[in-house]
C-alpha cells in the first residue's frame, strides 16, 4: 500500500498553511498566554475525533521510533527471540544521540497491506505517545494529520480569543 490519500491530503494541506501556522506558532512559542492550556487541550480533541491513525501510517512509514532496552527485551521474548537477535536484525545505535532506532523505514512492524502495526499492543512507548503533543517540538506539520489539525483548531481558537 502506498501513501494513503488521507494522509497526501493532510500533507499538501500542512504545505499550503506552512507559514501562517509556523508564524503562529513562533508567537505563541515565545509568549504563550497561560490561558493556552485549555485552548490546546480543546484543540487535540477535537484532532482526535477528525483523524484515525489506521488510516494513514504516515508515521510508520517515514520515522523510525527510539527505542528503550526494556521495549526491546519485552518484543523480542514475544517474539521467540534473544535481545541481541532482535536488536542485529533489526536495529542499530545512532552515534549522533545514542538512541536505538530502526535500521529501516517504513518500520519493520508496520503492515503495508493493512496499514497496522503488526505488533500494536506492545509497540514502543514512543510509537505510543506520537505525535508528542506534549512536548514543545511536537508541531511538525508534515508527519501527522492530527498534528495540523491541533494546530488549525489552536490558531483560530486563539485569534478568536
Amino acid at each position: 500500500m502506498s501513501e494513503s490519500a488521507f494522509s497526501i491530503k493532510y500533507r499538501l494541506r500542512a504545505y499550503r498553511k506552512k507559514k501562517v501556522l509556523t508564524a503562529f506558532l513562533k508567537k505563541l512559542s515565545k509568549n504563550q498566554p497561560k490561558s493556552a492550556k485549555p485552548f490546546i487541550v480543546a484543540a487535540q480533541k477535537e484532532a482526535w475525533s477528525k483523524i484515525d491513525c489506521t488510516s494513514c501510517g504516515n508515521c510508520c512509514r517515514t520515522m523510525t521510533p527510539t527505542w528503550k532496552k526494556a521495549e526491546v527485551k519485552r518484543l523480542a521474548a514475544h517474539l521467540g527471540m534473544t535481545y541481541q537477535e532482535f536488536f542485529d536484525k533489526w536495529l542499530f545505535i545512532d552515534e549522533a544521540t545514542g538512541d536505538i532506532v530502526n535500521t529501516t523505514q517504513p518500520c519493520q512492524f508496520f503492515d503495508m497491506e493493512k496499514g497496522l502495526c503488526g505488533v500494536y499492543d506492545l509497540r514502543p512507548q514512543d510509537c505510543a505517545t506520537f505525535p508528542h503533543m506534549y512536548r514543545k517540538d511536537f508541531f511538525d506539520l508534515h508527519r501527522c494529520p492530527a498534528t495540523l489539525v491541533t494546530m488549525e483548531a489552536l490558531e483560530k481558537a486563539m485569534r478568536a480569543e
